[in-house]
């Protein structure tokens, strides 16, 4: 099993910055795919980025050029940074991982960390 326990999350104003963090906690397992999406009150859930293995990157059309996602694979832990945030980007953020376990490729999520910007 995978857990994923991710942080960073909070308030900002407009065009401030946040990093979030999700780190990937278990025994048997190999990460690929790492990516973050995000869930704003009465919308569906949308990705933001995404990251392979060896560090080719996706990002949505929105985020491009003020979002960069990366990872470390030696700590299991994939990041966001987000830059000039606007306020139309408050949402649940949430982790995801795909990993190979004993039984196959499964896909994880984290718990969600909330990202608030408002003046």
């Amino acid at each position: 099993q995978v857990q994923l326990v991710e942080s960073g999350g909070g308030s900002v104003q407009p065009g401030g910055s946040l990093r979030l963090s999700c780190a990937a906690f278990g025994s048997g397992f190999s990460i690929g795919t790492m990516g973050w999406y995000r869930q704003a009150p009465g919308k569906e859930r949308e990705v933001v980025a995404t990251i392979i293995s060896n560090g080719i990157t996706t990002y949505a059309d929105s985020v491009k050029g003020r979002f960069t996602i990366s990872r470390d694979n030696a700590k299991n832990t994939v990041y966001l940074q987000m830059n000039s945030l606007k306020p139309e980007e408050t949402a649940v953020y949430y982790c995801n991982v795909r990993a190979a376990v004993q039984s196959g490729w499964r896909t994880y999520w984290g718990q969600g960390t909330q990202v608030t910007v408002s003046t």
